[in-house]
């Protein structure tokens, strides 16, 4: 399908749809870019990508797929360098948790390119970064949300939904806008959530003591703390608005819960405890069917 596809950020999004697409066999030659030399060596020596570059030109030149992978406050610059060196054919798209702010600085730095952008949200992860945490599998029965804009032409928003459904994603498309209050709700309100916890815990003076007796309840809550925080910081400041919407009504019903809990109201707090586990198991019902026929299928 590819001759040639450059990635800027080979760490563990951007290595995994590299790793992807050379198990998929669908791809003949992987450029890497990046900002440590280390960094790019080490992708090298994993097999990740076949030659690392520090030249935006020399990395963009004969590219027909470019995948930006890095931390969502770096798109706006490595846009604009890509910009300069964007050949006709050659389509761009980026992997970034928000998507309004992204499409805001595609517009301003790609200019009358723009329509070779086509914005894109792999819905996957772990805690682990950097070369060494990408996996070929990571996005095997994963959503993978394209957000086209009105000046994409449809064979480029196809070609960038081909790429992820050869790593065995399931293709999904929202407006920017839309995409952004999603996740405010389901992903950057959860990883606010558990940095704060953390955070209060290793602040207490007796954080060694709570650390010691912390067990699988603590560990599955706060899992996703140990995740980047460069990378979290922008997303968190990205998606501002949407995010504190969510963190506002967060806040209301944890107030509500804590008046519920002062006034030793078991059967209210019981009610909400039985609403959140029934739509947790029915969400992990259809979270279980989503992914089972591709898992089957890439077997």
């Amino acid at each position: 399908m590819f001759k040639k596809i450059a990635i800027f950020g080979v760490g563990l999004i951007g290595g995994s749809f590299a790793l992807a697409l050379k198990k998929a066999g669908v791809v003949q030659h992987v450029v890497g870019v990046g900002r440590t030399a280390a960094t790019l060596a080490r992708a090298r020596e994993l097999g990740i990508v076949d030659t690392i570059t520090t030249s935006v030109a020399e990395a963009v030149q004969g590219a027909e797929l470019v995948l930006v992978a890095a931390p969502v406050a770096q798109t706006e610059t490595i846009l604009a360098t890509i910009a300069l060196h964007l050949q006709p054919g050659t389509v761009v798209s980026d992997a970034g948790s928000t998507k309004s702010d992204v499409v805001t600085a595609a517009r301003k730095v790609l200019g009358d390119k723009i329509a070779q952008f086509v914005p894109a949200h792999p819905i996957a992860g772990r805690e682990l970064n950097g070369p060494d945490a990408a996996l070929a599998d990571l996005y095997v029965g994963k959503k993978v949300v394209l957000t086209p804009l009105p000046e994409n032409a449809a064979a480029d928003v196809e070609r960038v939904a081909q790429a992820w459904q050869q790593c065995g994603a399931l293709i999904h498309q929202l407006t920017p806008q839309d995409h952004d209050s999603v996740f405010a709700s389901v992903s950057h309100l959860p990883h606010l959530l558990a940095y704060a916890l953390v955070d209060d815990i290793a602040a207490k003076p007796h954080a060694d003591v709570l650390f010691q007796y912390a067990a699988s309840g603590f560990r599955d809550f706060t899992r996703i703390a140990g995740s980047s925080p460069e990378m979290w910081r922008d997303i968190s400041l990205a998606n501002q608005p949407a995010l504190l919407n969510e963190l506002d009504a967060y806040i209301t019903q944890l107030t509500k819960m804590r008046a519920l809990l002062a006034a030793g109201d078991g059967k209210s707090l019981e009610q909400i405890y039985a609403n959140a586990q029934q739509a947790r198991h029915a969400w992990m019902r259809a979270i279980e069917a989503a992914e089972s026929p591709s898992k089957q299928g890439g077997d």
